[in-house]
């Protein structure tokens, strides 16, 4: 997608911007980026499909009457959770007993869509802050966490553990790494257009990295070099702390960092990234 002429005057302006979220969810971004004047490639670097298995999510759905709390962490999460829920035959009548809890407002507007309100969205949109700021005691509680199969993080169950609640951790979700990239996304990688690389998770950073391993290192044994020219004077960009500690540990480093972990927070620290880098330019 091309700025059109009258676009020039907005602050992303003549960038290209790559981004990384998951088929189907990269959308809204785009959106974002677009209408503040930025070209955007799509790069999926994530796949969502169902668990290896419904079972343990199945046998949860229909003892949810012994649960105190729900905790929903995604998009994902609730798209399948609900998915199974109304393939056993229930709807969200079924959840009026129980409480909800969900990391984010983009979770708890998706928890909307299917005419529930969240009883709980903890102030910083991150899951350390879900247990830190939990409104009752949890001694006792018993916790449903529908979740990703396999490479989620575990700050949620241990944490949750300490403080003396019984959680249940089932596979509502499976993600994986893409087997190919865009023609459009490798060209623009290879002929050094990218001004910025957005990241909104960990495993979009993860599976980035696996795919410009995989797909640009063929000839070359040093990988790291690679990569790090691939990335020379490309703008790293990260929803938040966890994705940044990602970005670092595989890349060396992060360059920004939204305020807000939002979306739209990324945006934001995207414009102010390259209003500050214009004024620093004019200056100079």
């Amino acid at each position: 997608m091309h700025p059109t002429p009258s676009s020039s005057h907005l602050p992303l302006a003549n960038k290209t911007v790559l981004v990384t979220r998951s088929v189907g969810q990269s959308s809204q971004f785009t959106e974002l980026l677009t209408s503040s004047g930025a070209t955007v490639i799509e790069m999926p670097t994530l796949e969502i499909g169902p668990p290896s298995s419904w079972d343990a999510l199945d046998h949860a759905i229909a003892h949810l009457s012994d649960f105190h709390w729900l905790i929903l962490t995604s998009s994902n999460g609730i798209d399948y959770f609900f998915e199974r829920l109304l393939a056993q035959g229930k709807d969200a009548r079924t959840l009026t007993k129980i409480k909800i809890a969900v990391v984010g407002e983009k979770t708890a507007q998706s928890l909307k869509e299917h005419s529930l309100q969240a009883d709980f969205i903890p102030p910083d949109f991150v899951a350390d802050s879900l247990v830190a700021n939990f409104p009752e005691e949890l001694t006792g509680k018993k916790v449903l966490f529908p979740r990703v199969e396999s490479g989620g993080r575990e700050v949620l169950l241990q944490e949750f553990t300490a403080k003396g609640a019984e959680v249940v951790e089932v596979a509502a979700y499976q993600s994986y790494c893409p087997s190919s990239i865009p023609p459009t996304a490798e060209l623009a990688l290879q002929s050094g257009i990218v001004d910025v690389v957005t990241f909104a998770s960990s495993k979009t950073v993860q599976f980035f990295y696996q795919i410009i391993k995989r797909v640009f290192s063929e000839n070359s044994e040093d990988t790291e070099s690679l990569i790090a020219n691939f990335l020379e004077g490309v703008c790293i960009a990260s929803i938040g702390p966890q994705t940044s500690k990602t970005c670092r540990s595989l890349f060396g480093r992060v360059d920004l960092e939204a305020e807000e972990y939002t979306l739209e927070g990324l945006t934001q620290a995207l414009i102010k990234w390259f209003v500050d880098e214009d004024k620093g330019n004019n200056e100079e």
